[in-house]
């Protein structure tokens, strides 16, 4: 079910699907995995560009190498701009910690106060995907099999995908707004459509 919210078009299923990262079992292959690089927002390739040099110190050598090749975005199959790939594969911006997880370049640098952006909005608000729909913004809950264990952690910690995603959605919309999801949330959870 979708529900009008000012200009989002909001799909229920973010309040009735749990989630929880899981990176003791997935490993953030979700950085791996996929058909492109992440999508990138307009000025976020900015962003980058302007803090590279503090960025590239926590990327694989792999990954400076493509962006020499590919540069710091390219334009995928759909026609939309993306993260670079290594070798069609892994986010040219990505890291392996010492344990084989698969990390953010851009957000290790953020974290450790090198830059003030913290990765491409699109990889903080996953599993919400956002499209551009007339004059709208579609947010829909995109359940990937490699994610089932971030479905099954959330479960059990009964945390429910727009609870767990509160930092990125603030990020991207406000405090305003996911003060109005919260509402919207408690109106809904005792209707039927949510049981």
């Amino acid at each position: 079910m979708i529900i009008e919210l000012d200009d989002k078009l909001i799909s229920t299923s973010i309040f009735e699907e749990y989630f929880v990262c899981d990176l003791t079992i997935c490993e953030g292959v979700c950085c791996v995995y996929g058909d492109s690089g992440a999508p990138l927002e307009d000025g976020e390739k900015e962003k980058i560009d302007k803090d590279l040099k503090k960025i590239l110190p926590y990327l694989k050598p792999e990954g400076a190498e493509a962006m020499e090749e590919q540069g710091t975005a390219v334009i995928d199959y759909e026609g939309d701009l993306v993260t670079p790939l290594i070798n069609g594969e892994e986010c040219a911006y990505s890291y392996y910690s010492e344990n084989g997880i698969c990390f953010c370049g851009i957000e290790k640098a953020y974290l450790e106060g090198k830059t003030k952006f913290r990765k491409p909005i699109s990889c903080h608000l996953y599993p919400i995907r956002t499209k551009k729909i007339g004059s709208s913004i579609a947010l829909n809950y995109d359940q990937w099999s490699i994610c089932h264990c971030a479905r099954e952690k959330g479960k059990r910690e009964k945390v429910l995908v727009f609870e767990f995603l509160k930092e990125p959605i603030i990020r991207k919309f406000g405090k305003k707004f996911y003060k109005e999801l919260e509402k919207l949330y408690n109106e809904l959870k005792n209707s039927p459509s949510l049981q």
